[in-house]
C-alpha cells in the first residue's frame, strides 16, 4: 500500500531502490507518527472534518497502536512502503472508512517533518539525561584528584604543571558547552511543521497553533515553504550538536590512551577493563578508549555528510533527504554508548602518584620561577631571561612540589570553581522545558 498510488504499479526495482532503507528507520519513527496523528485527528474535529464519535474512535485506536509501538508489537509490512502507511492501513482496515479519513489536510511531507521533529526532539532529551551523570562524575573525579599534579602539555611538549582536578574539570565545563548546542538544536526542532503539507499550506481551515500545544511544541514553523526547507537543516544542526559531544570524548579518550601508554604511565584500569594480545603477556590495550575515539570521530563527520547530501537542493521536498536518516538516527544510540563506557571507565581509573617528582618533569616549573622574579618587581622579560640561562646552563632548580600548581585564581589548580561549573549545566538544563512536552504527550495518549 502506498499513499500516492493510483492505477500504475511501480517497477518492483524502482520501489526497492527508492525505499532502500525507509522501513527499517521508520520504526524508530512510529510512536512519533503515532503522536502526529492523534493530534491531527482532535485538530479536524474542532473544523467539522471529523465528528466527535469519529475523532474520539480515531484517537482510541490510534493510542492502541502507540502502545504496539512501545513494546515491538507494530510491524511495518513488506507490502507496506513506510510507517505512514502501515498506520493508516492498520486504522482502516480496523474502523473501515473512518480510518481513510486521517489523511485530510495533510501531506506525507509535513506527516515525515513532524515525526522527525518529535523524534529528534525525544533523542536530544535522552541524550542529555545522559550526559548529566557523566558530568557529575567527572565534577566528581576533579574534586577527588584535585591535588594530584600531572604534566600539562602544548605541542605535545613539556608546559606547566596541571592536575587531574584540572583535567577532569576541563572536560566537565566542555560537556556544558555541548549542552548548550544540544539546547540550540532543540529549540529548532521544537517547531510544529503541522500543516505545511507538501510545502505549500493547505486550503482546509485548519488550526495548527492547536496541533502545536497538542504535541508539546514551543512553537510553530510559520512559514510553509521555510517549515518544508527546514528538513535537512533540522538533522545538520542535531548533527552538529551530537559532533560536539563527540569532539569531547574523542578528545578525552586520545587522552587516556596517552596516558595509559607506559611511556607516560599515569593511569591505570582494572585488568577486565583493557584488553590484551595474543602474543604479548604484559598487554593492557585501552581499547574501550580507542572505539570511543573512532565511533565519535565518525559521528563528527556527519554534519559535513548531511551538508554535502543537502547542497544545491532548491526549496521544496526532495527524495535526497531521505538519506539522512540512516547515519543520523544511529548515532543517538552509538553516542550514548559510548558515554556510557566512558563513564564505566572512569569510574574505575587508578591515577598515579607524585608523578612530578621525576626529574624528567623539572622544566614543569620554569614559568613559576619567572613569576617569583617578577613578584620580586624584576621584569618579565629580564625575569625570562635569567631562568633561560638557567635551562641552556643546567644549573635550573625546580621548587619543591609542595609549592607548584598553587594557583588560586578563577579555574586554576587551587581554584577549580566546580561549584560554579555546575551552576552553568544547572542553568543550562533548567532552560529546556522537557516537563512541558512530557505533559503534552501524556494528556495525548492517555485521552
Amino acid at each position: 500500500m502506498k499513499l500516492w498510488q493510483k492505477n500504475i504499479t511501480s517497477l518492483q526495482q524502482v520501489e526497492t531502490f527508492t525505499v532502500g532503507k525507509d522501513r527499517e528507520m521508520d520504526l524508530l519513527l512510529a510512536p512519533y507518527d503515532v503522536l502526529g496523528n492523534i493530534a491531527h485527528a482532535k485538530m479536524l474535529a474542532t473544523i467539522g472534518l471529523l465528528t466527535v464519535d469519529e475523532k474520539n474512535i480515531l484517537v482510541k485506536e490510534l493510542q492502541n497502536i502507540y502502545a504496539d509501538t512501545l513494546n515491538s508489537k507494530f510491524q511495518i509490512s513488506n507490502s507496506i512502503e513506510d510507517v505512514h502507511s502501515q498506520i493508516e492501513f492498520l486504522l482502516t482496515n480496523k474502523l473501515g472508512e473512518v480510518g481513510k479519513k486521517i489523511h485530510s489536510a495533510r501531506s506525507r511531507n509535513d506527516q515525515v517533518l513532524v515525526d522527525l521533529k518529535l523524534f529528534l526532539r525525544s533523542e536530544i532529551e535522552t541524550l542529555v539525561l545522559t550526559i548529566v551523570p557523566f558530568f557529575e562524575l567527572l565534577q566528581q573525579q576533579s574534586e577527588t584528584f584535585k591535588n594530584d599534579l600531572l604534566p600539562g602539555y602544548t605541542h605535545l611538549q613539556l608546559a606547566m604543571p596541571s592536575s587531574f582536578g584540572l583535567w577532569f574539570g576541563a572536560y566537565a565545563e566542555g560537556l556544558v558547552d555541548d549542552v548548550i548546542t544540544l539546547q540550540a538544536a532543540y529549540k529548532i526542532v521544537n517547531k510544529n511543521p503541522l500543516g505545511s503539507a507538501a510545502g505549500y499550506g493547505s486550503s482546509f481551515p485548519i488550526n495548527r497553533t492547536l496541533t502545536a500545544q497538542l504535541l508539546g511544541f514551543e512553537n510553530l514553523n510559520y512559514n510553509v515553504v521555510y517549515a518544508q526547507m527546514g528538513r535537512g537543516k533540522a538533522e545538520r544542526i542535531t548533527a552538529q550538536a551530537l559532533a560536539n559531544v563527540a569532539d569531547t570524548l574523542a578528545r578525552l579518550s586520545m587522552d587516556m590512551c596517552l596516558y595509559l601508554n607506559q611511556n607516560f604511565g599515569f593511569v591505570s584500569f582494572p585488568a577486565e577493563l583493557t584488553t590484551g594480545s595474543s602474543i604479548m603477556p604484559h598487554k593492557k590495550n585501552p581499547d574501550v578508549f580507542e572505539l570511543i575515539r573512532s565511533h565519535c570521530n565518525r559521528i563528527k563527520a556527519l554534519p559535513n555528510e548531511i551538508t554535502i547530501i543537502t547542497t544545491n537542493l532548491p526549496s521544496g521536498y526532495h527524495r535526497d533527504l531521505q538519506l539522512l536518516k540512516e547515519h543520523l538516527f544511529p548515532a543517538f544510540k552509538t553516542l550514548k554508548d559510548c558515554i556510557a563506557m566512558a563513564t564505566l571507565m572512569l569510574s574505575n581509573i587508578s591515577v598515579k602518584q607524585n608523578i612530578l617528582a621525576d626529574e624528567k618533569y623539572k622544566y614543569l616549573f620554569t614559568v613559576d620561577e619567572v613569576n617569583k622574579l617578577v613578584m620580586q618587581g624584576v621584569a618579565f622579560r629580564d625575569a625570562y631571561k635569567i631562568i633561560g640561562k638557567q635551562v641552556e646552563d643546567d644549573t635550573f632548580t625546580p621548587p619543591p612540589l609542595e609549592e607548584a600548581g598553587q594557583g588560586l585564581h578563577e579555574g586554576s589548580i587551587g581554584n577549580l570553581c566546580t561549584k560554579e561549573i555546575k551552576a552553568l549545566m544547572d542553568e543550562t538544563l533548567s532552560t529546556f522545558g522537557f516537563q512541558k512536552v512530557h505533559a503534552a504527550i501524556n494528556k495525548l495518549v492517555n485521552y
